[in-house]
């Protein structure tokens, strides 16, 4: 799955709600009887792994890549040493195909995507200035030329993003 094809982004500065909308508008695409999958995008340096542990370990010795598997789930961990992080086509690549991946960040992005925005918040928009911005989820009345959601309306955010995602 190439970015643009099945993936909606969802952007905004933090704070905005992006997680507590996104992970409603999952709800809403899986009982639409859709599959599902997200990447989520990490500004800043994370680790899932916890010092001391056999993986993380693994990784302090040079792995490149760790594998953990347990009876319900599996992680790949990638290091990026000495290159740099993969875009967001290359990791849509490596994901299980789905109707609909979920994009949260990665605003510079080419995909279609909602911007989550609270004026309130003094932070400037995206949408002046990304084209990739196709609609807005706020907590305001808006009137600006791009199709304006309430943020609590997670249902209506699901069709949208339907109707955008899917052939």
């Amino acid at each position: 799955m190439l970015a643009g094809k099945g993936a909606f982004g969802f952007a905004g500065t933090s704070g905005n709600g992006k997680t507590t909308v996104l992970e409603k508008v999952i709800a809403h695409l899986i009982l639409d009887g859709l599959t599902v999958s997200a990447i989520k995008h990490a500004h800043h340096g994370f680790d899932i792994d916890k010092p001391g542990k056999d993986s993380y370990r693994m990784r302090e010795a040079g792995c490149g890549e760790v594998m953990l598997v347990g009876d319900q789930r599996w992680v790949l961990m990638r290091e990026f040493r000495e290159e740099l992080a993969p875009d967001l086509d290359t990791l849509l690549l490596r994901m299980q195909p789905v109707d609909i991946v979920l994009v949260e960040g990665f605003r510079d992005s080419p995909i279609p995507k909602i911007e989550m925005y609270r004026p309130s918040h003094g932070k400037p928009p995206l949408w002046p200035d990304n084209p990739s911005v196709v609609a807005v989820a706020s907590d305001e009345r808006l009137d600006i030329g791009l199709p304006v959601f309430d943020l609590a309306d997670s249902r209506r955010i699901a069709d949208f993003v339907k109707a955008c995602a899917l052939p």
